[in-house]
């Protein structure tokens, strides 16, 4: 009897087994190293590792910590990593999967941008870089085409994209404004017209069966005590996460001075983990109309090569701002060795962008465990990602611009058009075909670049 007591109370043979931190640190490690792709590429990967083949997370609990890095400044599919490493192993667990999901593209980056400023000016250097200017373009439009689809939902969540392209384009509307009012008019809409604004969140609608993981199990039990936040939680993180961020910057900025180069990345870097909203294409828009025209770190050609190099790492997209980094301080430093202050701007850059990720989780992560199923905040979200649809079509717009034509002029308001004259037939060929390629042969990134900066080789030898 005894026995078949212990029979019967055991669990299933497919009940998912609690991974252990040494697991989880190898799963993330893993993760790491693959996570090519872009932002889409990256969840896509952690879902069917996590979700699909291990089972450690259920799918509704996995698309809810989505949708909160979602409404989160910086990058979603490593905020995205650091919850759910913080739901399996509490702070140690989120911080090693934060990590770990940087830190090898972050070493790639590092390696290229010291190659491309040494010899960047070679000619063989330069026709690659052309190819891959061109397929860059291709990439932004089809994040434009692939986010889009999921946002722009209705012609509410159109009407959205299309003022937020107007409102950053044309206006020159401040980026966090555009998040702001499009979050807002989400809020309110889900009142007055929840058919137009409910459900159009990230992830909603996508899933036919909720996958039950380990996670989920041990919330039926009451395990994870960790997830239900105590009255000085927010306190004592801030305390920890906020000294800890911006210490180093202001250590920096008051040793080098207020207008060194360093207290300029420090700053810039830090407020940008702050207001940036809307995932790592939107990101990209905001750093490069400062890094380009407030800051004149690098060229606008030159910011497109640092997104072809981010393109080709495994990592966040968003490394494409260490190689801002870098450039700034290897040109404006003054030290004695270029590529060791571009070293050191790269660091302060990582620094200054990731430690707010594992502080914006570390914080709000115990309250939107407490959140779910909330229709108001998942329409905020879908209005916003509409919004940010607008803000890509902007990146793609800049993009074209500067890759495809050699001159552009101001007809007004600050509104850019192209110079016709100064087309670049083979730029345009190139990104045609490159669009051709991802879009119609189903070719995947990586090899759509690796093709293109070959094709720019042979085309500039002619």
């Amino acid at each position: 009897m005894t026995a078949l007591a212990k029979d019967d109370a055991a669990p299933p043979v497919d009940t998912p087994a609690m991974p252990s931190f040494r697991e989880a640190t190898r799963l993330w490690a893993r993760i790491g190293l693959l996570s090519f792709g872009g932002p889409a590429g990256q969840i896509a990967l952690m879902h069917k590792e996590l979700v699909e083949e291990r089972h450690w997370i259920g799918e509704e609990r996995f698309l809810h910590a989505l949708n909160y890095c979602m409404l989160l400044p910086g990058p979603e599919a490593q905020q995205l990593a650091v919850y759910i490493g913080w739901l399996l192993h509490r702070t140690a667990g989120g911080l090693v999967a934060g990590t770990l999901f940087v830190l090898p593209g972050a070493l790639v980056m590092l390696c290229l941008s010291s190659f491309y400023m040494l010899y960047n000016d070679a000619p063989v250097v330069e026709a690659l870089f052309f190819g891959i200017k061109a397929a860059v373009l291709a990439v932004v439009v089809e994040a434009v085409i692939r986010i889009g689809k999921r946002a722009l939902k209705n012609r509410a969540m159109i009407a959205i994209a299309v003022a937020a392209f107007l409102a950053i384009y044309i206006a020159k509307l401040p980026f966090p404004l555009i998040v702001l009012a499009a979050g807002l008019i989400g809020w309110i809409g889900n009142r007055f017209a929840p058919g137009l604004f409910s459900g159009s969140a990230h992830g909603k609608g996508g899933a036919t069966v909720d996958r039950i993981g380990v996670v989920d199990l041990m919330f039926e039990r009451g395990e994870l005590a960790h997830t239900v936040p105590t009255k000085w939680h927010a306190a004592r993180t801030i305390a920890i996460w906020l000294p800890l961020w911006l210490g180093p910057v202001a250590l920096i900025a008051l040793l080098a001075g207020p207008g060194s180069v360093w207290a300029q990345i420090g700053g810039f870097f830090s407020l940008m983990a702050v207001v940036t909203f809307g995932g790592a294409y939107a990101v990209l828009a905001y750093v490069a109309q400062a890094a380009v025209t407030s800051f004149g770190w690098l060229s606008p050609g030159e910011m497109v090569d640092g997104l072809g190099l981010a393109e080709t790492t495994p990592g966040p997209l968003i490394l494409v701002l260490q190689f801002v980094g870098f450039a700034a301080a290897y040109r404006h430093a003054g030290l004695a060795s270029p590529l060791l202050a571009g070293s050191l701007g790269s660091l302060l850059t990582l620094w200054a962008t990731f430690v707010p990720c594992f502080f914006w989780i570390f914080l709000g992560a115990p309250y939107i465990e407490q959140l779910r199923q909330n229709r108001a905040l998942a329409a905020a979200l879908g209005a916003i990602t509409a919004a940010v649809v607008g803000v890509i079509m902007n990146l793609a717009l800049w993009f074209a611009l500067h890759v495809v034509f050699g001159k552009v002029a101001s007809v007004g308001w600050g509104v850019e058009v192209p110079v016709l004259s100064s087309l670049d037939w083979r730029a345009a060929l190139l990104s045609v075909a490159a669009m051709v390629a991802m879009f119609r042969l189903k070719a995947g990134m990586l090899p759509t670049l690796a093709g293109s900066a070959l094709a720019g080789l042979a085309l500039q030898a002619l």
